[in-house]
């Protein structure tokens, strides 16, 4: 990389125009997409190995294959996606749920399944980004999960791909967390020279062997105790530098953690939700819905960028390692597809009764504020035909239902909700719609701060569909319902006062978006950006109630996720505010471990870390968390 005066670009204006123009043929037309002809599908719950010795054990696998995410006429999709290993036919993107019990131990066998029927390790279906500081198998023992040292901007990774999964909002061990740098390759013939797994692998492993485990090649062997409030957890990858291709590909599932002491009793809330074993023509009145945001070409493949020149800045180079700007990975992506459990604009037949959601935005940058409406290009903001009661949120119970005309989500969050379609006529049609902008969100007003989706594609989600009522609703109404109270967390005795920026080229004049970047503000203000390989500045102390102060200075609002805990918001603030904080939005009032930050703010969270370890905490927009916005965090 070049240092010292800085490079004067070259027009990149011709090379945009070209770069434009092949994507543009390559692309399929997200308005010719026809629109609410699938039904939605329910995914349905994951089975077991066994249940042995009073912990549910279960042999997950990450495989390849083809769905219909398009409508019937268009081409199937290539995926990945989790399923059990001993069951052939429960693959699917999203996954099945993992359903597990309050204080009842799962274990799950995590094994990498990214081979072809021959054995051999696929490559993957995206454009990887050999410049980032990502687990670079091709490294090599030793050398893996270092930056490369390159002398030209590097050709297309045709390797074989790593993955490590985590329960995103697991009380869980460092062992079991997913550890970005604890990767693995699939077991196969691999490439000579390639290291096989991550560089914090054999410690991991090492320490689960200890209570047990045993983790084989391809493979590792997690152990989640469930020792938390009942809450809307869910799987995902988290490799180092290739979480936004990983996921993005499709391995992410629920997993729904239920019982003990703080959950309602059964027929409360509206259900059943999917079980195990569950006949065919089964009613669910819980529906877990992972929405996402998806762009295709025209061969039904997926679409993501494959090169820095398709951000809205057209940077078409000079790249690494002439430059400080990355040649693939793009700042940012919003695509202009979306995808409801894996099906393009789904429909979902309702009846005049009560029914209890389960939302995940499950998107790499997209933020979402979902609202349900009468018409699905009704002038923005739209009239809420009927509301959200939200009940729950990332961790666990809110303090009391909250009334809502619209759900605000940001990459990473969930919210449990229900929605009362009692009384309305057969055949009524409401559309589930999004009013969030089609670029990074920001906070602020419709209207006047940012403008809602483009309503004829990504303004759109899902219809509704009115048919007869089959059978008596017994659940409670939500503005009835007593939630189960979570303990406070005590009083903080702490605090780490951390940042989020955006930084330019070093080298070139006038690029911005070089890279993604947290780090640390000392008392006296002074700031320290901070990579991921740096040492740990955020060292909690176990048992110990702290606060975390989240400066953002970008432009935009990220969400921040913390591993290991669920915590409380307490406030947000201006910067240079004087007056009263902001307290939390009512819909946070609940445990959570994903959280929006705003441009300009401080927001602050509480939490108690009481597993020793090493976590991390990171930006939940992907492509910010693969560009050096993650952390390591240090409990000691």
């Amino acid at each position: 990389m070049l240092s010292g005066a800085a490079l004067l670009i070259p027009s990149p204006a011709s090379a945009a125009r070209a770069a434009a123009a092949a994507v543009a043929a390559q692309k399929l037309d997200a308005t010719k997409i026809h629109k609410y002809k699938t039904r939605l599908p329910i995914p349905a719950a994951m089975p077991a190995v066994s249940r042995k010795g009073g912990t549910d054990h279960y042999a997950v696998a990450v495989r390849q294959f083809r769905q219909q995410i398009l409508p019937p006429g268009l081409p199937k999709t290539t995926v990945w996606g989790y399923g059990s290993a001993a069951h052939g036919g429960t693959f699917g993107y999203p996954a099945r749920t993992i359903e597990a019990r309050v204080d009842r131990p799962v274990e799950v066998t995590w094994i990498n399944g990214l081979v072809d029927g021959k054995g051999r390790a696929r490559p993957h279906l995206l454009p990887v980004d050999q410049t980032l500081h990502w687990a670079n198998p091709a490294g090599g023992a030793g050398h893996q999960d270092l930056p490369a040292h390159l002398t030209s901007t590097p050709r297309q990774y045709t390797g074989p791909v790593p993955i490590v999964t985590h329960v995103h909002g697991a009380h869980a061990t460092e062992e079991a967390d997913g550890y970005p740098t604890a990767w693995y390759l699939p077991h196969a013939d691999l490439p000579r020279g390639f290291a096989a797994a991550g560089s914090d692998y054999a410690a991991m492993r090492e320490k689960a062997e200890s209570y047990g485990a045993r983790w084989r090649p391809g493979e590792a062997v997690f152990r989640y105790d469930n020792d938390q409030a009942p809450g809307t957890l869910w799987y995902h990858d988290h490799t180092l530098g290739l979480t936004r291709l990983n996921v993005y590909a499709g391995p992410v599932g629920f997993y729904l953690l239920r019982g003990g002491d703080g959950d309602l009793p059964e027929g409360t809330l509206p259900g059943p939700a999917p079980r195990p074993d569950d006949p065919d023509g089964t009613r669910y009145y819980e529906i877990p819905l992972v929405i996402q945001d998806r762009s295709f070409r025209r061969d039904g493949s997926l679409y993501y960028p494959d090169s820095r020149s398709q951000f809205h800045d057209a940077f078409a180079g000079p790249y690494a390692p002439v430059s400080d700007i990355a040649p693939v990975w793009n700042p940012a992506y919003l695509a202009d597809t979306v995808v409801v459990n894996g099906r393009t604009w789904p429909q979902l037949t309702v009846e005049p009764r009560r029914y209890r959601f389960r939302v995940l935005n499950g998107s790499n940058s997209r933020s979402f504020i979902l609202k349900i409406a009468a018409g699905a290009t009704a002038p923005r903001p739209a009239t809420a035909a009927v509301p959200f009661w939200q009940i729950g949120s990332d961790g666990g119970w809110l303090r009391t239902p909250v009334r809502l005309d619209q759900l605000l989500l940001g990459p990473g969050e969930r919210a449990d909700v229900i929605v009362d379609f009692t009384g309305l006529k057969e055949d009524t049609a409401l559309y589930m719609i999004n009013e969030a902008p089609d670029v990074p969100y920001a906070a602020g007003t419709l209207g006047t701060d940012y403008q809602a989706a483009n309503p004829a594609t990504t303004g759109q989600v899902m219809k509704l569909l009115v048919v007869g009522l089959r059978g008596r609703d017994t659940s409670v109404p939500p503005e009835h319902l007593t939630l189960p109270a979570a303990t406070p967390l005590p009083d903080s005795a702490a605090s780490w006062r951390v940042l989020l920026d955006e930084l330019p080229s070093a080298a070139l004049t006038g690029v911005n978006h070089r890279v993604a970047m947290l780090g640390t503000v000392a008392p006296d203000r002074t700031q320290t950006h901070l990579r991921w390989h740096d040492a740990p500045t955020e060292k909690p102390v176990p048992g110990r109630s702290e606060t975390w102060e989240i400066l953002n200075f970008t432009d935009h609002s990220h969400t921040v996720h913390l591993h290991q805990v669920q915590f409380e918001v307490i406030s947000r603030q201006p910067f240079g505010i004087p007056p009263k904080p902001r307290p939390a939005e009512a819909w946070e009032s609940g445990r959570k471990d994903t959280v929006l930050a705003h441009s300009g703010e401080v927001t602050r969270v509480k939490a108690v870390f009481d597993l020793p370890g090493r976590f991390v905490w990171h930006c939940h927009m992907l492509e910010h968390e693969d560009n050096e916005m993650m952390r390591p965090i240090l409990v000691a």
